[in-house]
C-alpha cells in the first residue's frame, strides 16, 4: 500500500487552496508568549471578543466538588436536539470561553443544539490538573443534568488546540468513570497531544513556554491526562480530527488518528492543505469549508441518535 499525505487531504476546491496559499504567504506567523511577563502583556492586549446575538447565558455550575463558570447558548428556533460541550484553545494559558461566542451562537442556531462552553482555569496561576478538573466537572454536570435542563440527553464535545487536548482528556476521565457512552462524538481541531517531548512531533514544541506554564511542575508528562497520545484509547466515542498540512502539530494529530483507529474507535481524519495551526479561525474560504464540515459531522452524530 502506498501511503502519502496528499491522500489524506480534505476535498476542497483548487481556488480555496490557492487563496489559502496566498493568504499565508502575506501573513506573519504568530508567536506565543515566552515568559510570564510576555503572557501578562499578551493577555492585556487581547481585544475583547465580539458579543453574540442573542448573547450567552452566564452561569456557574458545580460538580465533583468544583465550581466552574460556563456560557450557555440555546437555539433560537426551538428546543435543542442535543448539547455540545465546547472547550476553547489558547495554550492552556490564554483565552476565555467568551472568545467562542460567535462560533457557538452560530453552532446552536445552525444545528438546533444547546452549546455550553467552559471558562476553565488558566496556567500558570492554575497549572494542571486545574483545567481538566474544570472540564470534567462541566461534563459530569451535563451527564447528570442535560435532560432535565435542556430536554435532551444527547451530548457531544469538541475544542481547538489546547481545547481539543482537554476534550480528549475529559473523555478519558469519563470513560474511566463509566459514563463516556453519553457522548456521541468528539470534534477535535489541531490538538496538542504530546507535552512530554518524547514523540518526534512533541519535540517540535518542547521549548514552548506554555508547556512550562501548564505542566512544568510535573516530572512525568506522559501521563494520559496531560499527553493523551500515551493513553489507552479504547472505548471512546467517534472522533473527527481536523488539522492543517502546515501545522506544527500535524505529526501528533496523524499519530493520534492511528492510535484511535488501532484501539477500535470510529475516527475520521481531515487534513486541509496549505493550512497552519489555528487555521479555522482565519478569514479564508478554506476555514469556512472546514467549519462547515465540522458542523455537518456534529449534526450527523447528534441526529443519528434521535
Amino acid at each position: 500500500m502506498r501511503f502519502a499525505l496528499e491522500t489524506l487531504f480534505a476535498d476542497v476546491p483548487a481556488e480555496q487552496i490557492a487563496e489559502a496559499r496566498a493568504f499565508y504567504r502575506s501573513r506573519a506567523a504568530g508567536r506565543g508568549a515566552s515568559t510570564f511577563e510576555e503572557l501578562k502583556e499578551a493577555r492585556a492586549k487581547k481585544p475583547a471578543p465580539r458579543a453574540a446575538v442573542p448573547p450567552a447565558v452566564e452561569e456557574t455550575i458545580e460538580a465533583a466538588g468544583v465550581r466552574v463558570p460556563v456560557r450557555i447558548f440555546l437555539p433560537a428556533g426551538g428546543p435543542p436536539q442535543g448539547v455540545y460541550l465546547g472547550i476553547h484553545g489558547g495554550g492552556f494559558y490564554m483565552g476565555t470561553a467568551a472568545q467562542g461566542d460567535e462560533r457557538h451562537r452560530e453552532l446552536a442556531d445552525t444545528l438546533q443544539i444547546a452549546v455550553v462552553s467552559v471558562d476553565y482555569r488558566l496556567a500558570p496561576e492554575h497549572p494542571w490538573p486545574a483545567a481538566p478538573d474544570d472540564c470534567e466537572a462541566v461534563a459530569l454536570w451535563l451527564v447528570e443534568a442535560a435532560e432535565a435542563r435542556f430536554g435532551t440527553p444527547r451530548l457531544a464535545i469538541g475544542g481547538s488546540s489546547a481545547g481539543a487536548t482537554l476534550a480528549l482528556a475529559t473523555l478519558l476521565r469519563l470513560r474511566d468513570r463509566g459514563v463516556v457512552d453519553r457522548f456521541t462524538g468528539a470534534a477535535l481541531r489541531f490538538g496538542t497531544y504530546d507535552l512530554s517531548a518524547q514523540t518526534p512531533g512533541g519535540r517540535r514544541i518542547a521549548d514552548e513556554y506554555f508547556i512550562q506554564a501548564y505542566v512544568g511542575h510535573v516530572a512525568d508528562r506522559t501521563l494520559p491526562d496531560i499527553s493523551p497520545l500515551y493513553a489507552d484509547l479504547s472505548g471512546l466515542p467517534p472522533a473527527l480530527l481536523v488539522v492543517g498540512s502546515e501545522d506544527v502539530l500535524l505529526e501528533d494529530n496523524l499519530t493520534l488518528a492511528g492510535r484511535l483507529s488501532a484501539a477500535g474507535n470510529d475516527v475520521e481524519l481531515r487534513v486541509y492543505p496549505e493550512s497552519p495551526h489555528g487555521f479555522t479561525g482565519h478569514p479564508t474560504a478554506m476555514a469556512a469549508t472546514a467549519i462547515n464540515g465540522v458542523n455537518s459531522w456534529l449534526h450527523d452524530r447528534i441526529s443519528c441518535h434521535l
